[in-house]
């Protein structure tokens, strides 16, 4: 039973029409590409920016820097692929609730909104699944 509930969770049965199938790799590979960049940004410029890092949650600067940054390369690869698909998303969630909810809570809307759409995006397509087109649905096919 807990081995099938992960399976489901992992590798759900995408039942959707092909053209939704479509819009969902589309949106994969536009915003995992653009989350992706932040990410990339940040390790390009790791040196002069692990010192000034916030530290929201008190585990440091350099390992909230390193997590950010897992967050937005590693998990958007996998987000961009449809490759474990919903673990990936959870980093990525996580990283833009700190993000809205810690970092940047008393800052006016425009400063809150980039963190809030990817946020909503990433929130909509954990429920939507990935898609026809992804590597989960593949997975699903040798696993079942």
């Amino acid at each position: 039973m807990f081995r099938s509930n992960i399976k489901n969770f992992l590798f759900k049965e995408s039942r959707l029409p092909l053209s939704y199938s479509l819009v969902l790799l589309a949106a994969r590979v536009v915003f995992g590409i653009l989350f992706m960049s932040h990410g990339v940004a940040k390790w390009i410029a790791f040196n002069d920016m692990t010192e000034q890092f916030p530290d929201p949650l008190g585990m440091g600067s350099i390992l909230t820097f390193w997590l950010a940054i897992f967050a937005e390369v590693a998990c958007s690869f996998g987000f961009i692929l449809g490759a474990l698909f919903r673990l990936c998303l959870i980093p990525m969630i996580f990283t833009m609730c700190v993000a809205l909810l810690i970092i940047h809570v008393g800052d006016p809307l425009a400063v809150k909104e980039l963190a809030l759409m990817y946020l909503t995006i990433f929130v909509l397509l954990f429920f939507s699944g990935p898609g026809r087109f992804s590597i989960d649905e593949i997975l699903r096919h040798i696993i079942a």
